[in-house]
């Protein structure tokens, strides 16, 4: 037992509970110092902040409006009034000591945060789980509020109260966990082997867990409610309680999921294992507070039904825990999406079954090849500078030379439906001419609606930017009469995807603001119609690296999937068949990994994870100077992960832009070492990818105006004319691999026209078709294939044969 009270040392009564204990009534100097404090800081961060990003409660210059319904409004009437509330109640109980008072100013910071998000989605899962994205603004601000608190909040007088019971709460809570699990703990973060308390991780790995949060639990406990009284004391104990868990997680991370493997990917996911157990203790904690408080009393009664009444408390805990926080997203359901999906494309049609891209007829399918933006609406700076170079049907022969099967086609909403409700016929004809062309080619179509800052506008004449942002080109994407800004400043900060107007518009967009969203979905359904029977076009991207708009993860998670939920209806209700490629938002591009839709977001089975991995790339580590967050090798893994947790196959869409310097062209520099790690690693794995970029014009708002149009195929800006292509990145992007492949394939290793893959097909298949690169004949050798034949074509030759069973295939080169 601890020393009693310093204010009553001799009342044995008020020894038996922390709540029993008199207290000393605290003046109004502490917290009315907390919250000034808060309120302050808020109000800095919110001028200090030119995009609203940073801040606890961001003002980008976006006027809120009252048509677009509570969203805009969250933040300044749920958020603030919750935080002040809390940071109130956190320095009255817990103020006397600065390391309690910080740990409920994080607690306030979260559950405001919770709590403006659950206004939003009305889904306290979703809401529950967003809070932890705030973690990194939290921290900081608890550390200055309880500074400021401590400094200048009065004296102090320290009490020690009685521990009370521990354990009961403390088991109570971690039994619960696995049925308050939600959407915690999910994502590329957490990889096999680190204890997860979800039931869809196993029984071990959910065992493992809930002894850590209970021991977790326990141990904050008796630290905490010695300090603070009442249900404030247990709560802050399950708060730490969850950072201690994500400190362990993130120590078996590090031991299982490889460590320090030339990047500081164990940092970030120890962030996020942190930040998801602090967001659960934040949001589920007060079960430890209520349970611990409950028993004492019980036990206080010294009562003959003292056990029942215990039961029954516990019983009413966990019945309101499973009432109020239950999960509404059905995360282990997320394999078995398309359970009630559409009946299989037909024929001839290229589909998803399982981890693969198949053809229908037993055969896996590699998809490689590169982006074609020569069809982009794109902003151009200069009248006498092109932003694009024609599309013709030589790009498809000269794609298919490098043995490309696929383009990643690039189309602009503002070009397609510049007037809502119609497609325009002459940008819809150019579309067409492109499928044509690489039909006859051999080169299947993915139609991605394309979008770089979400529309084509710079920043209007007059505007003035906030310190910190500057003035920007336009980009492409959407077109006028969806774009819906509030008045926020087309201003960028640090690129061309953080810029208040940009935020907004999307924003507006992920909450169907004068139904743009609808307007979407409907105009994916109108373009699917009219490419549901080609069988070349291999599928439908719905959106380039979704902006993150304001509030993330409720924007790139949850209103993502609705977005993406709501195309896929149309497209199918279109008649369209084909495969539907889903992207997670910009903030892959930008970090390596990010949360993606949520799990189970559609029913439909015939969908592709398609992240861009761009790792040691475009990346921000690469901007900022630091050591890569996630290594090209790394990248591949974690975008694996995720794919496995929607049950489907993975694609990137976009990968490349290492180096852009004419020292590049075929010399073995760091970009050439780059590519060929990203090669052996997707050859490794056996997956597809599209390259970026086929050709850049001189003036596309993505290269400037330089002296170069940078891409594989080159343009000299002077003359207008062709420069020498990148033939050192298109010796390696044209290597040998197989287009088509019975069955499975098991092992792939190739560079350049030397190829080494195994596979194994369940039914005999003469589908076979390996690409080959060069002018010289290969000597192929082949176990389990016969009818074997090398045909040669322009830029190589194809290999063809008949496969059952186990099979490999070799060449010399």
């Amino acid at each position: 037992m601890h020393d009693a009270p310093t204010t009553q040392p001799n009342d044995q009564a008020d020894r038996s509970t922390p709540e029993a204990a008199p207290e000393r009534r605290p003046g109004v100097r502490r917290p009315l110092v907390a919250v000034a404090s808060m309120l302050i800081l808020i109000v800095i961060q919110a001028v200090a902040d030119p995009t609203g990003l940073l801040a606890l409660v961001g003002w980008s210059g976006a006027i809120p409006q009252a048509s677009a319904g509570v969203w805009p409004f969250a933040p300044y009437l749920v958020f603030v009034p919750v935080v002040l509330g809390v940071v109130w109640w956190a320095a009255v109980r817990a103020g006397d000591r600065f390391w309690t008072l910080t740990a409920g100013v994080v607690l306030a910071v979260l559950l405001a945060q919770a709590a403006a998000c659950f206004v939003m989605t009305w889904d306290l899962a979703v809401a529950g789980w967003a809070a932890g994205f705030v973690t990194a603004k939290a921290v900081p601000a608890a550390l200055i509020v309880a500074a400021l608190a401590r400094w200048f909040g009065g004296p102090t007088t320290r009490q020690t109260l009685e521990r009370g019971s521990i354990w009961p709460a403390a088991v109570l809570f971690a039994a619960v966990t696995p049925l308050l699990a939600g959407l915690w703990w999910t994502g590329a973060v957490y990889a096999d082997g680190i204890p997860v308390a979800r039931p869809d991780r196993g029984i071990l790995s959910m065992l493992v867990a809930v002894v850590l949060i209970a021991g977790a639990t326990a141990l904050s406990l008796g630290w905490l409610r010695t300090r603070v009284p009442g249900v404030l004391g247990g709560w802050l104990a399950a708060l730490v309680a969850g950072g201690l868990v994500g400190l362990v997680q993130a120590v078996v991370a590090l031991i299982v999921d490889g460590g320090f493997a030339g990047d500081i990917w164990p940092l970030m996911a120890a962030y996020v294992t942190v930040a998801d157990g602090l967001a659960f203790g934040a949001c589920a904690g007060w079960i430890v507070g209520v349970s611990a408080l409950v028993v004492d009393r019980v036990r206080a009664r010294r009562a003959a039904s003292r056990a029942p009444q215990l039961v029954v408390a516990s019983i009413a805990v966990v019945a309101m825990g499973a009432a109020l926080l239950l999960p509404s997203t059905d995360v282990a359901g997320a394999d078995a999406a398309g359970a009630a999906g559409e009946t299989a494309p037909p024929e001839g049609f290229l589909r998803a079954e399982g981890s693969i891209i198949t053809d229908g007829a037993g055969n896996q399918v590699l998809l490689r090849g590169a982006n074609v933006n020569q069809l982009v609406d794109f902003y151009q700076h200069q009248a006498d500078v092109p932003a694009t170079r024609p599309l013709t049907e030589d790009d498809y022969a000269g794609m298919a030379e490098y043995g490309f099967n696929v383009a990643r086609l690039n189309i602009s909403w503002s070009a397609l439906e510049p007037e809502r409700g119609t497609l325009d016929p002459e940008y819809l004809a150019k579309i067409e001419d492109a499928v044509d062309w690489g039909t006859e080619h051999g080169i299947y179509t993915v139609l991605d609606m394309h979008q770089d800052g979400w529309w084509n506008g710079p920043t209007e004449e007059g505007t003035v930017c906030r310190p910190g942002t500057e003035e920007m080109w336009g980009y492409d994407g959407a077109p006028e009469w969806a774009t819906i800004t509030d008045d926020a400043p087309r201003c960028q900060f640090t690129g061309r995807d953080i810029s208040p107007a940009g935020d907004r518009a999307f924003q507006n967009f992920y909450f169907d603001t004068d139904g743009v969203q609808t307007a979407f979905a409907e105009t994916w359904g109108r373009l699917a119609a009219e490419f549901a029977d080609e069988p070349m076009v291999a599928g439908f991207d719905l959106i380039n690296e979704p902006g993150f708009g304001e509030t993330a993860p409720v924007t790139t998670s949850h209103q993502l999937g609705r977005l993406y939920d709501r195309a896929i209806d149309e497209i199918r209700e279109a008649g369209a068949p084909q495969i539907v490629f889903f992207e997670p938002s910009i903030l892959w591009s930008g970090l390596g990994f990010d949360t993606g839709p949520t799990p189970g977001f559609t029913d439909d089975d015939n969908i592709v994870f398609s992240p861009h991995l761009y790792a040691e790339s475009i990346t921000m580590d690469r901007d900022l100077g630091i050591p890569p967050i996630v290594s090209i090798e790394r990248q591949f893994a974690l975008a694996q992960r995720v794919a496995d947790i929607y049950g489907v196959p993975l694609w990137s869409g976009e990968y490349g832009y290492w180096g852009s310097e004419a020292s590049n062209w075929g010399e073995d520099t760091d970009s050439l070492s780059r590519l060929n790690r990203y090669a052996d690693t997707e050859d490794e794995r056996m997956l597809g990818s599209a390259y970026w970029v086929w050709k850049q014009a001189c003036g596309d708002p993505q290269n400037g105006i330089g002296p170069y149009g940078n891409a594989l195929m080159m343009q000299e800006c002077e003359t207008g004319g062709e420069a020498p292509p990148k033939t050192g990145l298109l010796e390696i992007l044209s290597r040998a691999y197989p287009q088509s492949a019975p069955g499975v394939l098991t092992s792939l290793e190739a560079e350049g026209a030397v190829v080494d893959l195994t596979g194994t097909a369940a039914e005999r298949s003469c589908d076979l078709e390996v690409w080959v690169p060069g002018t010289a004949e290969p000597d192929v050798e082949v176990t389990g294939i016969t009818k074997l034949e090398t045909t040669e074509v322009p830029g190589g030759w194809i290999v063809t044969g008949c496969a059952d069973g186990e099979y490999t295939l070799s060449t010399d080169g």
